[in-house]
């Protein structure tokens, strides 16, 4: 070995050297390993929040800085009815990224979907006007922004308002108030905590068209001078699609803007797809299919070796750009918290994340991540 080692000019000290750094990173947390390059994030579910599911909460305050929550901020949750306001399940939510000192971000202000009817509507069930929708837009931006001012860090203001051509989705935000009502959430986010970030966040903005219209947004808003920090892609992907070459291009678009990017639900399905257009909209139901569960026990090695090649491959990406790319967020801590066991196609076993079902981590698929540093 020494004799091979000189031979290409390699010392046998630099060798082991090089080879205690690498393990010394292999040990080290996901969290300190790319600490001086973007926030580590994590998706976290109530019970991860409140303290009931244990196991999680270690995994979770040893590995990341920055949690983001998977449904106790969104609005049926946190504002159900026009007068009540339920508060608990987020305040859990907020103590545990403060008790551990994270990154916490409030996921999400405004939405098409979790949204109650009541929202738009008056007391005769009729649709509301411009005015008085962004009220009780403004009222519940105002209330929850400034209930966790100082403890949230950054906010989703605005999640997924467009459709993949790069048009407005028409939702009964933009048709009752009409496309400004991005900048008006903008607005009351930024005046009821002017230091907090803020974010627009979809998912698939690696087409070129829905990044066209979120561009021309982005332009708009900071044309009138309104904050914005950052735009989210969500990241669901798969083993094959998108290629990295389009997701680079995401980061390097906004940029030219001088706008962050967060890949903010980031998790590689390895299932196949009936669709293979599939979108992440939440509507979208298949009835269910043994054909596209094909991994009900375990997953294959050969699998686990293309999900830990396709994390890998991302990562390069994020690392390259690593100034103009502040948080990596995955969507879900194990495999058996994800969404996509029930998305598009219920009762399938998927296999996304860093952690399987039983809390142990994927040595190989973590690996590959810390090595492309």
């Amino acid at each position: 070995m020494v004799l091979a080692l000189c031979a290409f000019g390699i010392s046998v000290t630099a060798y082991s050297q090089e080879r205690a750094a690498m393990q010394k990173v292999k040990a080290a947390p996901l969290k300190d390993v790319f600490g001086d390059k973007f926030y580590m994030g994590v998706a976290i579910n109530r019970n991860q929040a409140n303290g009931t599911d244990k196991k999680a909460q270690a995994i979770l305050s040893s590995q990341f800085n920055s949690i983001s929550p998977e449904n106790d901020m969104k609005w049926e949750k946190i504002h159900p009815a026009k007068n009540t306001y339920d508060f608990k399940h987020a305040d859990a939510y907020v103590d545990f990224g403060i008790k551990n000192k994270m990154f916490v971000i409030g996921h999400t202000l405004i939405w098409h979907s979790q949204t109650p009817d009541w929202v738009f509507e008056d007391s005769n069930g009729k649709p509301l006007s411009r005015e008085a929708l962004l009220t009780v837009m403004k009222d519940h931006i105002t209330t929850v922004v400034t209930r966790y001012k100082g403890k949230i860090s950054g906010w989703d203001v605005v999640n997924e308002a467009f459709n993949e051509d790069g048009t407005f989705r028409q939702s009964k935000w933009f048709t009752i108030i009409g496309e400004d009502f991005i900048e008006k959430a903008f607005e009351y986010a930024h005046a009821a905590d002017p230091k907090a970030e803020l974010y627009y966040n979809d998912y698939n903005v690696y087409k070129t068209a829905k990044r066209a219209g979120i561009l021309k947004l982005v332009q708009k808003l900071k044309a009138a001078n309104i904050a914005i920090t950052a735009v989210g892609e969500q990241g669901h992907y798969n083993l094959s699609n998108p290629p990295v070459s389009e997701v680079e291009s995401v980061i390097t678009d906004f940029a030219a803007l001088n706008i962050i990017t967060n890949f903010t639900e980031l998790d590689i399905s390895v299932l196949p797809d009936k669709d293979a257009n599939l979108t992440a909209d939440v509507s979208t139901k298949e009835t269910y299919n043994a054909k596209y569960n094909p991994y009900t026990k375990s997953l294959p090695d050969a699998v686990l070796k293309s999900l830990a090649k396709r994390y890998a491959d991302l990562f390069k990406v994020f690392v390259k750009h690593s100034d103009t790319v502040s948080r990596i967020t995955f969507w879900g801590l194990t495999d058996g918290d994800s969404w996509l066991n029930d998305f598009p196609m219920p009762g399938r076993t998927n296999y996304p994340l860093l952690y399987d079902r039983k809390y142990n981590e994927k040595t190989e698929v973590i690996n590959f991540i810390k090595s492309t540093l």
